[in-house]
C-alpha cells in the first residue's frame, strides 16, 4: 500500500508524552473520528491529512508524512486523551523524503532521505528512526541539565565552596536517571530493530543505513554513559551526605555520654 504518488514528502516527528495508549486507540469503538480506521498495527499506522499518513508510538511519539501542520495539529489534538504525562513542550524533528525508484536508498549529503517508494513500509522505518532519534533529543537535553546540577554537586564537594546538597535533592537527580532510562531502555527501545525488518533484508538494510545517518547507537551509547556517570556521581555524593551524618550522629552521642558521666560525676562529689 502507497500512501501516494508525490516524488516529495515532508516527513515530521513529534514526542507528545511518556507514552501513547495503543491499545484504546486500535479499538473501533474508541478511535477518534478525525484518526479513523488504521493502516497497519505494526506500528499502528493511520491516514491523515490529505493523502499522508501518522505512525503512533507507544512511547510517545507520532510520526507524519505528507501532512499539512493544521492536519497534523488537528490529527494530535484528537488523540491528546491518550497521551500520558503529555509534554508541555513538544520536541519535534523533521525529514525531507525524495522517492525515487532509480537511486539507492540512504540519506542524501544535504539531508534528504531517498526511498525507491512510499509503500507505507517504507514509511515505518524511516519513522521508527526519526522517532528515536526525536526521543534521544529530548532525553539528551534533559541528561544535559541533570549532568550539569550534578557536575556543579561534585565540583562544591572537591571545593567545599558550596553548600552540601540534601538528600532529597541527590534521590530526586537518581530517580530523573532512572526515568530516562526506563523511557528509553524499556519504553523507546533505541538499540532495537521494529519488528517489520525481521522478515524482509531489504526493510532491515534500509534500518541498518538510516540508524547510522542518524547515529542511533552511537547517540544511545553516549546516553547510557552520561546517565551511568550522573546516577554513579549522585549515589557516591549520596554515601558521603550519609557518612557525614553517620559520624555527625556519632560524636552527639558522644557528647550526651560524657555529659552524663559530667553529671554523675558532679552528684558524686557534691554528696561526698
Amino acid at each position: 500500500m502507497s500512501i501516494d504518488d508525490s516524488a516529495q514528502l515532508r516527513a515530521r516527528a513529534w514526542l507528545l508524552g511518556a507514552r501513547l495508549d495503543l491499545k484504546q486507540l486500535e479499538g473501533s469503538r474508541l478511535v477518534p473520528l478525525e484518526v479513523g480506521e488504521p493502516l497497519a498495527l505494526g506500528p499502528l499506522t493511520f491516514r491523515a491529512g490529505c493523502g499522508g499518513c501518522a505512525i503512533l508510538f507507544r512511547f510517545g511519539a507520532a510520526v507524519f508524512f505528507g501532512v499539512e501542520p493544521k492536519e497534523e495539529k488537528r490529527f494530535l489534538d484528537s488523540i491528546r486523551a491518550f497521551v500520558a504525562e503529555p509534554l508541555d513542550q513538544l520536541e519535534s524533528e523533521e525529514a525531507e523524503i525524495h522517492i525515487d525508484p532509480e537511486r539507492a536508498e540512504r540519506v542524501a549529503p544535504s539531508g534528504e532521505i531517498l526511498l525507491r517508494d512510499a509503500r507505507v513500509e517504507r514509511l515505518q522505518v524511516v519513522a521508527d528512526v526519526l522517532a528515536k532519534s526525536t526521543v534521544l533529543a529530548f532525553y539528551e537535553e534533559r541528561v544535559a541539565e541533570v549532568f550539569d546540577r550534578v557536575e556543579a554537586l561534585a565540583e562544591g564537594l572537591r571545593t567545599g565552596a558550596r553548600r552540601p546538597a540534601s538528600g532529597r535533592e541527590l534521590l530526586r537527580e537518581i530517580g530523573s536517571v532512572l526515568a530516562i532510562q526506563a523511557r528509553t531502555v524499556g519504553r523507546a527501545e533505541v538499540a532495537e530493530k521494529p519488528e517489520i525488518t525481521w522478515d524482509d533484508t531489504e526493510l532491515d538494510r534500509l534500518h541498518e543505513r538510516l540508524g547510522v545517518e542518524y547515529e542511533l547507537h552511537d547517540r544511545d551509547v553516549a546516553l547510557s554513559r552520561k546517565l551511568d556517570l550522573v546516577a554513579h556521581t549522585a549515589q557516591t555524593y549520596l554515601d558521603l551526605l550519609q557518612n557525614r551524618q553517620s559520624v555527625r550522629l556519632e560524636w552527639y552521642i558522644v557528647i550526651l555520654i560524657a555529659a552524663e558521666i559530667l553529671l554523675i560525676l558532679y552528684d558524686i562529689f557534691l554528696a561526698g
